[in-house]
């Protein structure tokens, strides 16, 4: 298993950003960690809130392949996951594609982004919502942290350790594309799978029942016409 270097910075833009930087360094297996995020950023570029409390981590990764990236989300949300009901002792779940959330209010999101070149990298960013004690308006209702939920403060400093080894026995698995084990244990956690969902993409809206994921991670999406869709990304709202 590579070992990793930790760099915690008090503020910065972005982790990804930092990430990015240090990918042109041509390092790799590094984690960037800060109290605060300035223009932090989840999927599609929205914005994240990054406010003191959270634990906002940034992994450069040079794998030797770069197929299959999804499978890096899959890992870094069983990371989370696991880690949580470790430290906090509560039991979260994984919304596909890229969410981790307890009792419908989101936690934690991933975002994973390729740099393809002569070299090729992966930055695997992690937002968890550990010590904050409220949220902005426009996501207090569907937004929790740990210490809202256990009404205790937490190590941010251990939780992004316990992460971050975690996340490396996944990774050392996709290395060796070991891809259906990762699976295999996402699937555990994830309470996507089975319900009614409803996906809105950038083209279209749609209803139906997420019946399962194929081997490139896509959600399958079963339609009332009984006619089965390959969901590549979107946002989805599952119906519990």
């Amino acid at each position: 298993m590579p070992s990793y270097k930790i760099y915690h910075l008090k503020s910065l833009a972005s982790t990804q950003d930092k990430a990015k930087e240090f990918s042109k360094r041509r390092l790799s297996d590094i984690a960037i960690i800060t109290d605060v995020q300035t223009k932090g950023r989840g999927r599609f570029k929205r914005k994240w809130f990054s406010d003191r409390g959270g634990l906002y981590l940034s992994i450069l990764l040079k794998p030797k392949n770069t197929q299959n990236l999804q499978y890096l989300t899959f890992a870094a949300a069983i990371s989370v996951v696991q880690s949580i009901k470790k430290i906090a002792k509560i039991n979260t779940k994984i919304k596909w594609p890229n969410d981790v959330h307890y009792k419908k209010k989101k936690l934690c999101g991933i975002l994973t982004e390729g740099i393809f070149g002569k070299e090729n990298h992966v930055i695997v960013g992690i937002g968890l919502n550990v010590n904050q004690d409220e949220f902005p308006n426009e996501i207090k209702n569907i937004a929790s942290s740990l210490k809202i939920i256990k009404k205790q403060g937490f190590s941010i400093k251990k939780i992004a350790k316990d992460i971050l080894d975690g996340f490396y026995i996944l990774y050392n698995h996709y290395e060796k594309n070991k891809l259906q084990k990762i699976l295999e244990t996402w699937k555990k956690h994830c309470d996507t799978l089975g319900k009614n969902v409803t996906v809105i993409t950038r083209a279209k809206k749609m209803n139906g029942k997420a019946i399962g994921v194929d081997r490139d991670c896509n959600l399958l999406l079963k339609l009332n016409n009984g006619k089965v869709m390959k969901i590549v990304e979107g946002d989805i709202n599952v119906r519990y």
